[in-house]
């Protein structure tokens, strides 16, 4: 069996996308002991079976390392797309007319059906129109409520049913769609940890999906759009956390201004304590290479630079023909670039100021006090998770362990920055604190005897959000053989 006990060395988290080439159980142990700590499933593919299967899988390996396992489920979102061509595929030529109408017959060189009403509605002249992942670019010259005239700025060929990005407007739609509706129940149901929305445009969207998950389980969302990018702090107050989507968003603004908005964006989100993820084409030569490029690890290496809490591989774990090897060179990476000397003060270059509460006093201290004190760990107990997201968001240089009774909450953890969360019982008194804290700092193997570490709780205990004490333990050189096995056993 392997160890529940001890932390990964590395702080940022890796995200693995799960898919045909990664979905048996022996293939996600794998990926696990290769460095993933959180797993995604992309609604956008597979069955609802499917996807069952794979989910049980996730929790027959949590039940067997005694780890609490991250499951994060994204919905696909609205996809708009163009209709048919007669001839399934035309060439659209620069500077020439293009219209997209809603007459539904099948389209030819001058025009094509377009079935989203709602585009109808917001487009306006001199707005773009991008198909085929950007590789075509309209302008329009003329917009109605039936047909929307463009001149072709690049052209190229277009096959049926290529999809649409429009950047330049809001476009009323809902960032749910039915069939999001019903993954959304089935992955509610099936007890994943986090909900990945797409399309977001506005913090309604995310309001919404909030609405819906009713609370049983933490809302990320995507930030793929322009407009998301205008109204980031707002969304940011409306979710648990975000994602650099950088494909989309690379499609939709040009690829020179990514990443300087990705920084901005892990920036803001740092500053407020949501954790965020930088996602999309991180190892894509590995998904028929054993190796990626030069550039691609300098890719990685930034966003652990930045200070992102977690980096997500797509395609290269999910459909690719290296997934267990791509998951360990993002370890690799991250492992390295975390030992840079210099590491320390780039992932500091963000100011996170603290809110006027002790909570967040405490957790602003905690750094500062361990490194004066030479600690060798901070220790939070908390129910919701939130003493953990306050340490956190302040990059401590020393482990992160998380002792919460609330699995839901120990599973959440799994995107956060340099948290170790372990599902335990839950204290009642002060004693009883400082004695776990001691036992699960040995079995962590993060401090040793002689040793000092930090707790910080809530008093009363099992209050969310009471954080009120931060207390420095030094362990003594025998303090496993002090307690008893029922002890070490209540500990769960």
């Amino acid at each position: 069996m392997i160890s529940d006990t001890a932390p990964r060395q590395r702080k940022v988290r890796i995200l693995a996308t799960l898919g045909p080439s990664s979905a048996d159980p022996a293939m996600i142990r794998k990926l696990y002991l290769a460095g993933a700590d959180a797993f995604r499933i992309n609604m956008s593919h597979g069955s609802h079976e499917n996807h069952q299967q794979v989910i049980a899988s996730i929790r027959a390996l949590e039940k067997d390392i005694r780890r609490p396992m991250t499951i994060l489920a994204d919905l696909q979102g609205p996809k708009l797309r163009v209709g048919e061509f007669a001839d399934g595929l035309v060439q659209l030529k620069t500077d020439s007319s293009f219209t997209l109408d809603s007459d539904v017959s099948p389209g030819d060189a001058s025009r094509v059906t377009l079935p989203h009403p709602e585009i109808f509605q917001a487009i306006e002249k001199g707005a773009r129109l991008l198909l085929d992942d950007g590789k075509i670019v309209l302008r329009v010259t003329k917009a109605g409520s039936a047909a929307i005239e463009t001149t072709v700025e690049v052209g190229g060929p277009l096959s049926n049913n290529k999809g649409l990005n429009v950047p330049d407007v809001v476009i009323p739609m809902a960032a749910m769609t039915d069939k999001d509706r019903a993954d959304l129940t089935f992955a509610l149901d099936q007890g994943v940890d986090w909900i990945a929305l797409s399309f977001v445009q506005k913090p309604e969207d995310a309001a919404e999906a909030r609405k819906l998950i009713q609370g049983r389980a933490a809302l990320l969302a995507k930030i793929e759009k322009p407009s998301a990018v205008k109204r980031i702090d707002e969304i940011l107050e409306a979710v648990d956390a975000v994602m650099v989507a950088r494909g989309d968003l690379g499609v939709e603004i040009p690829p020179e201004d990514v990443p300087p908005l990705q920084k901005q964006i892990i920036e803001k989100a740092r500053m407020l304590g949501r954790p965020v993820v930088v996602a999309t084409q991180m190892l894509e030569s590995m998904i028929r290479s054993p190796t990626p490029t030069r550039a691609e690890v300098s890719d990685v290496a930034t966003a652990v630079y930045d200070g992102a809490d977690a980096i997500m591989l797509s395609a290269e774990s999910a459909a690719g023909d290296w997934p267990k090897e791509s998951v360990a060179m993002m370890d690799k990476i991250a492992t390295a670039v975390e030992a840079d000397p210099s590491h320390w003060a780039r992932v500091h270059f963000t100011e996170t100021l603290p809110d006027s509460t002790s909570a967040d006093a405490l957790a602003e201290a905690s750094n500062g006090i361990a490194q004066t004190v030479n600690a060798h760990a901070i220790i939070c107990f908390t129910t919701s998770g939130s003493t953990a997201r306050r340490v956190s968001r302040e990059r401590p240089s020393v482990p992160l362990l998380v002792l919460t009774p609330k699995l839901k909450t120990a599973r959440r953890l799994g995107l956060l920055w340099g948290a170790h969360s372990v599902h335990t019982r839950d204290v009642n008194n002060f004693e009883q604190m400082v004695d776990k804290s001691k036992r699960m700092a040995l079995r962590a193997q993060i401090a040793k005897g002689g040793d000092r570490v930090i707790v910080m709780a809530g008093v009363p205990f099992g209050t969310p959000g009471s954080t009120n004490v931060l207390h420095i333990v030094r362990l003594a050189g025998d303090e496993l053989k002090r307690h008893t096995e029922a002890e070490i056993e209540r500990d769960g």
